[in-house]
């Protein structure tokens, strides 16, 4: 009788150890597709910002004001 109850327990603590590695595993492939998403869009950010950057150090220098004479 009473092996039957262990039995029964211990198919019991397989069956949710399994489902919860599976409901776990399902959250995490949710949440990882996300944070890939969010990797692809800052490195656009960045790679936009850094030809930003560059467009600007390119400018060519001001040309010198003139002397007022006295």
């Amino acid at each position: 009788m009473y092996i039957t109850i262990i039995g029964w327990v211990w198919l019991g603590i397989f069956i949710g150890f399994v489902m919860g590695v599976v409901l776990v595993s399902i959250l995490a492939s949710s949440k990882q597709a996300d944070l890939e998403t969010e990797v692809i869009h800052l490195r656009t950010i960045r790679e936009t910002l850094k030809e930003e950057i560059l467009k600007l150090e390119k400018q060519p220098k001001p040309k010198p004001r003139k002397h007022r004479k006295r």
